[in-house]
């Protein structure tokens, strides 16, 4: 009776001992492969307890975290010809734990060369613009370039970017003299923008007041405002504003007078010239009459203004006296009593 509880226990200690070799614990960021025998089995173990038969099964654990990976820093020379060198980094992840398991023997290695050799061909095809404005391209067509071997290996790239672009120091003080050229040009062609948009209000603001004189005149009251405003500012107006426009209006309209009688002494139909100057003398008196009236002369009543022409008189010629000289006296008297 002893020695078959006894060996009862032992069974069963025994049974013990050999579910604990074969348990195991798959944490939950992991995914367990079996071998059976050294053959893989088609699934893989979920995150918990799981048995596996001594002595014939054995499982690797696969991590199916995000690997971040850093792309050692790559040099070579641009589309363009300009040598750069080009850092990146990779975000990966396993997907398929069998596969990755079987089909590389150490995938984070395989993805890192697969990533460094990628970055050195995106390099050679792309120019440095794109390198330094349109990364986001770049970043896509990297990720499909490692994508594609991983893609067999049972690994997915979620996303690969690039940190850092080096570039000559020469190049450097290239391109910051170039930046500094088209903020200088850029200035001026605002400045002259502006100059151009102040130019063409005020040519606007001239031709609104030339066709409202008194635009003019509210502007000029509103200066005198703002002048007077200060309180140590002395305004001298010595001419009234009208009087000097009409001043203006007078010159412009002589000015067209002139003018056309210049175009009459000089054109092709020009008449004879004394009778064409005292036409054209006739014409500025008129104008002239027109702006400074002379004062009107009225004669008494009963008598009619007489106009008498000059008489033509001849030039006088002086001639010269001719005297005889005196005779004396003595003989003036005694000129009678000689024979």
């Amino acid at each position: 009776m002893d020695g078959a509880v006894v060996g009862v226990v032992l069974v069963v200690v025994a049974a013990l001992l050999v579910l604990r070799g074969g348990m195991r614990v798959v944490n939950q960021v992991e995914r367990g492969v079996v071998f059976r025998w050294g053959k893989a089995l088609p699934g893989y173990r979920q995150p918990g307890i799981t048995f596996l038969i001594p002595f014939a099964d054995r499982m690797r654990k696969m991590n199916v975290q995000v690997v971040t990976m850093p792309v050692p820093t790559q040099e070579g020379i641009t589309k363009d010809n300009v040598s750069v060198k080009v850092d990146a980094v990779v975000y990966f992840r396993v997907t398929d734990p069998v596969r990755a398991a079987i089909e590389v023997q150490d995938y984070v290695f395989a993805v890192g060369q697969v990533a460094q050799s990628s970055l050195r061909s995106i390099i050679g095809k792309s120019d440095l613009d794109d390198l330094l404005t349109d990364r986001e391209r770049l970043h896509e067509g990297l990720a499909l370039m490692i994508d594609s071997p991983a893609a067999e290996w049972g690994i997915h790239i979620d996303r690969v970017e690039i940190k850092d672009v080096q570039l000559p120091e020469s190049l450097k003080r290239s391109m910051s003299r170039q930046a500094e050229a088209e903020r200088e040009r850029r200035a001026r062609v605002i400045t002259a923008d502006g100059e151009f948009q102040a130019a063409q209000q005020l040519a606007n603001a001239s031709r609104i007041m030339s066709d409202t004189p008194e635009a003019m005149q509210l502007r000029l009251l509103q200066t005198v405002v703002e002048v007077a405003a200060e309180k140590n500012s002395t305004l001298v107006m010595p001419f009234p504003v009208e009087l000097l426009r009409y001043f203006d209006r007078a010159t412009k309209r002589l000015d067209q007078e002139v003018e056309k009688n210049d175009r009459e002494l000089t054109g092709p139909d020009a008449v004879d010239g004394p009778a064409a100057l005292k036409a054209g003398i006739e014409q500025i008196a008129a104008v002239a009459d027109k702006f400074a009236p002379p004062a009107e002369i009225t004669p008494p009543e009963g008598t009619a203004p007489e106009i008498t022409a000059p008489e033509a008189t001849a030039p006088e010629v002086e001639t010269p006296e001719i005297t005889a000289p005196r005779e004396p006296a003595s003989e003036r008297s005694g000129s009678g009593d000689r024979p």
